[in-house]
């Protein structure tokens, strides 16, 4: 945010002034002379009065100009282009290139420039000369500028104003188990899914900090795309080097508006003795794994966690995310694969049961679809169910249109972007596409397959995009155990499907509508159900925590 200033000393000429407005400081600045809700209630909350920041400083701009002369001040907010081009030959130090990226885009390319609509043509003329515009990046709105700063708001303590907290369950495979487990006994027995925020995230924290004081675990290796600026996962993986645990971590440089953070992380794990690769020369990292290599007896044993999230707490509060625990050594075998393609040199393009971009995955995925396609065809019905962030892919948007026209039913979650157009006759007939914006973001990515009722799910880090699919290091993963499936068929897709509170559907024009019940008491959202069973799950493991153990004593 910027202040366009004119100015002028006495009688003399006018002067240009740029004043910038910190964006270190909260950009709503309260008045503390506001007036009290007009409720009748006792615990009416005080109303609250802000003024934004640029207001704050245009009011006493005479302050930063004294002696001056203040003619007119406007504000206008500047969008630079973060794109940084790497150049795989000239990159010998990728953590530099990077950090050099990151420095240059505080004077990369201005693309877009808002203004007041207030701007007189003479302030706006000496904008677009000095910022090297063209009139197409201005875009005049009649409103505050930069609405991306309201989130300041949420910083307030006003619990009344926010969702009720609630507190996260565990799955049931942790749940029925005693709280003094070993989790590896327990990840022996079966595979474990987590669907995150609804599920805790703790579980995962604690695995990895129990690998790294556990004698018997020998490595650990784990890819870090998002971590944030606090993570418990780094404080983990520092205490298993200090063990002496080797420690291997690819942490993607190139994490889009992550890098700075990324880099500091980078030079304290190489501190600590971290085995640390940057990333890859020409394919961004995005696939979310960890592996833990422990010794049993005279056996090693590989325990693998696979998510469609990043490892980062604070996120894991606010993004659904579904992740799976499994010590299958098919799966624990494709993770070692995938961790020395990583983290060394190897030309494997083959994997027994992950789907990885860009060497299988798009494949797979098209031969799946081809192969529902047949069932239905010949006669055994065909269902596609697929969650997503985004579908672009062109391709992929192809064999879906030809899944439809052979009668395949087709249920399609896409959050975000959807260039696919369900209701064409002849087209997208059998094809629906839906999207849920609630109190956390959807970034899981689910691909059910009903495969003539021999079902198949895969989970995993890639939306169908071409640059998940062909320019990402991807990872879906297979959910075999039966129950877990229905899981995810019934409560979890299932829920997300009869949602009528929040969900939008596309029509045949590309534009959303909501459900023309959306606002009738008991609509379905999606979200609130998930949490709902998440609060009952919890307070039954806590009841049978808690419930007195009864003991018989056999009469003398």
């Amino acid at each position: 945010m910027n202040l366009a200033v004119l100015l002028r000393a006495g009688e003399g000429e006018q002067h240009f002034a740029r004043v910038k407005i910190p964006d270190s400081l909260p950009q709503f600045v309260p008045l503390s002379a506001a007036p009290k809700a007009k409720s009748r209630a006792k615990t009416a909350q005080k109303e609250q009065c802000f003024v934004w920041l640029e207001q704050l400083v245009t009011a006493n701009l005479g302050a930063l100009f004294p002696g001056m002369e203040i003619l007119e001040a406007h504000p206008f907010h500047i969008t630079r282009d973060a794109d940084s081009e790497i150049q795989n030959l000239e990159a010998g130090d990728l953590l530099e290139s990077v950090e050099e990226g990151v420095w240059q885009r505080r004077f990369a390319d201005v693309v877009r420039v808002e203004i007041n609509e207030a701007m007189p043509a003479t302030v706006l003329d000496i904008l677009v000369e000095n910022l090297e515009l063209e009139r197409d990046d201005i875009y005049k709105l009649g409103g505050p500028l930069a609405l991306v700063r309201v989130r300041h708001l949420c910083r307030l303590d006003r619990p009344d104003l926010k969702f009720p907290p609630f507190a996260p369950a565990l799955p049931a495979a942790l749940a029925k188990e005693a709280e003094e487990e070993d989790i590896f006994a327990i990840i022996r027995r079966g595979d474990i899914l987590f669907h995150h925020p609804f599920d805790s995230f703790q579980p995962i924290l604690g695995l990895l900090q129990k690998a790294a004081r556990d004698p018997n675990v020998l490595a650990i290796k784990i890819t870090l795309y998002r971590i944030g600026q606090n993570a418990p996962v780094v404080d983990a993986l520092l205490e298993a080097v200090e063990n002496g645990k080797q420690v291997a971590v690819l942490l993607e440089l190139k994490a889009r508006f992550d890098e700075e953070s990324n880099i500091g992380w980078a030079r304290k794990l190489e501190e600590y003795g971290v085995h640390v690769v940057y990333g890859l020369l020409g394919l961004k990292v995005h696939c979310k794994a960890a592996l833990i290599v422990r010794k049993e007896g005279d056996t090693i044993r590989r325990y693998a966690h696979l998510s469609t999230g990043n490892y980062n707490s604070i996120t894991a509060q606010l993004y659904t995310d579904i992740a799976m625990l499994t010590c299958d050594p098919a799966i624990g075998a494709d993770c070692t694969d995938l961790f020395n393609f990583l983290t060394g040199y190897s030309a494997k393009t083959a994997y027994r049961k992950l789907l990885v971009a860009p060497a299988t995955l798009r494949q797979r995925m098209q031969a799946l679809i081809e192969r529902e396609i047949e069932h239905q065809r010949s006669g055994r019905g065909g269902h596609l169910i697929m969650k997503m962030n985004a579908l672009v892919d062109r391709k992929m948007i192809e064999l879906l249109y030809q899944a439809s026209q052979a009668g395949v039913r087709v249920d399609l979650l896409v959050r975000g972007i959807c260039c696919l157009r369900p209701g064409i006759p002849g087209i997208s007939d059998h094809i629906r596409v839906i999207s849920i914006v609630g109190r956390f973001l959807e970034h899981s990515r689910v691909f059910y397959f009903r495969n003539g009722g021999r079902e198949e799910v895969y989970l995993g880090s890639a939306d169908l995009m071409p640059r998940n699919l062909n320019r990402r290091v991807e990872a879906d993963f297979p959910v075999q155990d039966k129950d877990l499936i229905r899981v995810l068929r019934d409560e979890i897709l299932g829920t997300y499907l009869k949602d009528k509170a929040k969900a939008r559907h596309m029509n045949s024009e590309g534009k959303y509508v909501r459900d023309p019940d959306f606002q009738k008491k008991g609509a379905l959202n999606s979200q609130e159900a998930l949490i709902e069973r998440a609060i009952k799950r919890q307070k039954l493991t806590q009841a049978s925590r808690t419930k007195p153990t009864v003991s018989a004593t056999a009469p003398n």
